[in-house]
């Protein structure tokens, strides 16, 4: 008949100890230790009940009513839903806001991966050429469409030198509708290259080293290097990148109340633009209470789909295994 030594046991009870205070056993119903709480997550949820739930469904009921502005809201149901889905020149805004989000996409994006792997890079003047380059991220965006205004002015601006020199005297690109709709996709995307340039900076700046030195090693050039190695491992750069370019371009408003005023006509009018127009200048809050909800709308299902398509979501990172 063996029996256990007094160190031993003492041993056997500390480790049993420890064993509870690891698996939280310590005390009946208290939080276990590095396990988040819900009540952390109320400041956050509060904040955007006040400042996001409530803003829109206040909207949503002045969708229902028609208000000038002044006394009471008057209800008056779906009228302005009914008003909306006829209205030709909201199908017209629809489709130009569209054409924006899209052409915004496809010009900023090639440009910004490309500066931004550059930034990235040890090239010879790279930070003062790169600090210069980021300076429209510092202007406001009134302050740029005023600029751009005044450079793009057929009588006192640039334009009025120019013109003549090729030929064409009183050149005014903002008088055509498919030229002003370009001053605006071009002014938007001088404005927000920089900030994409960044994001996509900050992501080439975290791809291995050692992937490239394998590649130069098989013989992979520079080109074949950028696009089987930095455009997979930007993957998730681009999203991001994606999803900011798509839901920004849908809420465009200065630029386009600063350059053009919504014309020539309503070549300029997107959905943004005619939500202050029907609200501000017309004061019909009602119907641009209706504008507001289908532009949340559109930016709200274009934010799901890309998530949902592009694997967003997950965020798994790109360097897991190495």
């Amino acid at each position: 008949m063996s029996v256990l030594s007094p160190n031993r046991d003492g041993r056997h009870a500390s480790a049993r100890a420890r064993a509870r205070t690891a698996a939280g056993g310590a005390r009946p119903g208290a939080p276990r230790a590095g396990r988040p709480s819900a009540w952390w997550g109320l400041p956050a949820l509060l904040f955007f009940s006040l400042f996001a739930v409530l803003p829109m469904g206040l909207v949503i009921y002045l969708s229902l009513t028609d208000w000038g502005g002044l006394g009471s809201p008057q209800f008056i149901g779906f009228e302005n839903w009914t008003r909306l889905a006829g209205d030709p020149v909201m199908h017209q805004a629809i489709l130009l806001t569209l054409l924006l989000t899209a052409g915004s996409w496809a010009m900023q994006t090639p440009i910004a991966m490309l500066l931004g792997v550059w930034a990235a890079g040890r090239q010879r003047n790279r930070a003062v050429l790169s600090a210069i380059f980021f300076v429209p991220l510092l202007l406001s965006s009134a302050a740029i469409a005023i600029i751009w205004r005044a450079l793009l002015d057929p009588n006192f601006g640039p334009l009025a030198q120019i013109g003549p020199m090729i030929g064409v005297p009183g050149l005014d690109i903002l008088s055509s509708e498919s030229g002003a709709f370009l001053v605006i996709l071009f002014v938007s995307g001088w404005q927000f290259i920089p900030l994409h340039t960044l994001l996509y900076q900050g992501g080439a700046r975290q791809i291995p080293e050692s992937l490239y030195q394998a590649a130069e090693i098989d013989g992979a050039g520079r080109y074949r290097s950028f696009w089987h190695i930095t455009l997979p491992q930007l993957r998730n750069t681009i999203t991001t990148s994606s999803v900011l370019m798509i839901v920004g371009s849908l809420t465009y408003f200065d630029t386009v109340l600063i350059i053009t005023g919504g014309g020539p006509g309503h070549a300029t009018t997107i959905v943004p633009y005619l939500m202050y127009e029907a609200g501000f200048e017309n004061y019909e809050y009602g119907y641009a209470s209706a504008v507001a909800c289908v532009l949340v709308a559109v930016a709200t299902l274009a934010s799901l789909l890309m998530v949902r398509f592009t694997g967003f979501g997950s965020m798994r990172s790109t360097r897991e295994g190495m």
